[in-house]
């Protein structure tokens, strides 16, 4: 016996408008899309939200925060699992690409710390179906660390692992072209005093000498075998972008400049940005501003980043500077999905998944209200 359940008094924001109306849902898939103000016996009243595409999330650190809350803490594995998929799922996510990193410019940080724990947490909760949100890794290589590639070749055959990434923390590039600015957070974030800074600063100076060039290849490569979907993190030159094009890479997370961004998005790569920097109107590394990216019409996607809620946030402040809002919405869901082959979902229209979300506005602020993945509630 079929299962169905329709959506009404919807403000539906689909692939190019926004209509009133309603959607049935069949089977976990979307049967049809009416406009117009009918309200079928039975059928759920929505008051006139928003209704969304799931929002599909690329590149979380979200689930490193719940693994070590505060600096020296470490919380139990599944209940962190499960307590980073709630806010996940709570801030509309229905599909999630858990950003796990494969080394660190701080050689004995929690991330490698808990990589084990945190690959195998999440793969268990999949597996036992104890998630709200569809789960999914994206393994960032610090290819700058010595052992990102063994952790890679480790994981590459792990079945959520689909999406990878080469970034490469060393100070003074990319991110960090300012040491000043590299020294000032970094030093904050590990607490470390002057002596230590600059010992860890020539370690990482030294182990970029060594590794970063055969780290990238081999990750290039590996990626290219296992049929992952590659990005490159924190492009900041037109010569960085050529690289990138010349590895198949096609997302570009994070380009530090108007013109890495406006280069790859010309080549072709999906550039990603961080919503909390639209939320915020900048970048906390004094990079470039996403919100001059969208004026440019080179920003494609956004990533939640380190606040799960800024998505949702982000693409409803991309509306109010004149992106239409479709177009803000799918470069939280549609797009994304499409740049990692997930053409199921991201949309609403006929046949795809049937991820929701209700949305309401309160003084310009997106309540998230309720979550539906394959048409189960899941918030």
């Amino acid at each position: 016996m079929s299962a169905e359940t329709i959506f009404t008094n919807a403000r539906i924001v689909l692939a190019d408008e926004v209509v009133d109306g309603s959607v049935r849902v069949v089977d976990a898939r979307i049967a049809a899309i009416d406009s117009g103000a009918s309200a079928p016996a039975g059928a759920l009243d929505l008051g006139g939200d928003y209704l969304l595409p799931g929002l599909v999330e690329l590149h979380t650190d979200n689930l490193e925060k719940h693994f070590t809350p505060r600096p020296g803490v470490r919380w139990p594995p599944l209940s962190a699992v499960l307590n980073h998929d709630l806010q996940i799922a709570g801030a509309g996510i229905t599909t999630v690409f858990d950003a796990i990193s494969l080394g660190d410019v701080h050689r004995d940080s929690d991330r490698i710390v808990n990589l084990g724990a945190m690959i195998e947490t999440v793969l268990t909760g999949h597996e036992r179906g104890m998630l709200r949100a569809d789960h999914r890794l994206h393994l960032r290589c610090e290819i700058s660390h010595e052992a990102c590639v063994d952790y890679y070749r480790q994981l590459a055959d792990n079945p959520l692992v689909s999406l990878v990434s080469v970034m490469d923390h060393t100070p003074g590039q990319r991110q960090f072209v300012s040491m000043e600015r590299f020294r000032t957070y970094y030093q904050k974030q590990h607490r470390l005093d002057d002596e230590q800074f600059l010992e860890v600063q020539r370690s990482r100076l030294a182990a970029q000498a060594t590794y970063a060039g055969p780290n990238r290849r081999a990750v290039v490569a590996l990626a290219a075998e296992k049929g992952h979907r590659l990005a490159s993190h924190d492009d900041a030159t037109e010569e960085h972008v050529a690289e990138a094009v010349a590895d198949g890479i096609a997302i570009a997370e994070f380009p530090t400049t108007v013109a890495a961004a406006r280069a790859s998005h010309e080549a072709g790569l999906k550039v990603l940005m961080g919503a909390p920097n639209v939320v915020l109107g900048g970048s906390q590394s004094g990079n470039v501003s996403a919100l001059d990216l969208a004026r440019e019409g080179v920003l494609d996607i956004l990533s939640s980043d380190y606040v799960p809620g800024a998505l949702v946030a982000g693409a409803f402040r991309l509306a109010e500077i004149g992106v239409p809002l479709p177009e803000a919405v799918a470069t939280v869901s549609r797009t994304p999905a499409r740049a990692v082959g997930l053409d199921d979902r991201g949309a609403i229209a006929p046949g795809l998944r049937a991820d929701l979300v209700q949305v309401r506005l309160a003084d310009g602020v997106p309540i998230v209200r309720s979550v539906w993945r394959e048409g189960v509630r899941i918030v």
